[in-house]
């Protein structure tokens, strides 16, 4: 079976969005190498106004979606041991390493929330993973969810074409990714990097590495610890310095 995304949404009018356009559309669409589902939970609420949410217990403002309405949805869906996934602000934040974890799954069930959140009872009885795509807050989980499921369905087989793509993107080694440049050879007095023109891979990849490194100390101090600490605990070298013999 190919990897299958289940959202569970009160609008599922919202999708595919962008996970329906380009290489991943495609993939999608017509070569069936990924698969996208939306299920209504609106459609599982016991009151006869179809009303989803409460007032949050203990008082204040807004509303929270009820827990037996998203159990419902939930238990009606064969879940073919995908993780399940709640979208939140206060959730773990996503990472490349987590998406390519999920990646090997047969797919993911994304939860999007409104209002104040959903009934945690529901995501403790349920075992929901919180994750968040930014610190920001954002109206519901779908916009977020989209974020997900289009990192994780890259990665299927055959959706882009040529894996090897994504071997040097931001974060798959701990260093953000390197400039990019295509033609012309000038734009506007600013010129391609010579090294890049020169046919030298050899130059070409050290200039790259270099710009990654550069890129990633200036950009993300966080993930340059991290990695100097990786580095370190493999006993290699410090960046830019070549092994001593």
């Amino acid at each position: 079976m190919p990897f299958t995304a289940t959202v569970l949404t009160m609008f599922p009018e919202a999708f595919p969005g962008p996970l329906g356009v380009s290489m991943i559309g495609t993939a999608w669409k017509e070569q069936d190498l990924w698969r996208l589902e939306t299920l209504d939970i609106r459609a599982f609420s016991k009151d006869k106004r179809g009303f989803l949410d409460d007032t949050p217990a203990g008082g204040g403002a807004g509303a929270v979606l009820k827990a037996d309405v998203i159990a419902s949805a939930l238990d009606s869906l064969e879940r073919d041991g995908r993780p399940l996934l709640y979208m939140s602000a206060r959730g773990r934040p996503l990472t490349q390493a987590r998406v390519r974890e999920w990646s090997k799954a047969p797919g993911i069930v994304v939860l999007c929330g409104r209002f104040e959140g959903v009934d945690q009872r529901v995501l403790d009885a349920r075992g929901f993973e919180e994750v968040s795509v930014g610190d920001a807050v954002l109206a519901g989980g779908e916009a977020a969810a989209m974020v997900v499921i289009e990192a994780c369905v890259r990665l299927a087989p055959g959706v882009l074409g040529n894996i090897e793509s994504t071997l040097e993107e931001s974060f798959e080694d701990g260093l953000l990714e390197h400039p990019q440049y295509t033609r012309p050879r000038t734009f506007e007095e600013l010129d391609i990097p010579e090294v890049l023109l020169s046919g030298d891979h050899k130059k070409i990849d050290q200039w790259r590495k270099r710009m990654r490194e550069e890129t990633t100390r200036e950009r993300r101090p966080d993930l340059w610890e991290a990695h100097l600490a990786n580095q370190q605990a493999k006993g290699d070298p410090k960046p830019g310095k070549p092994k001593e013999t």
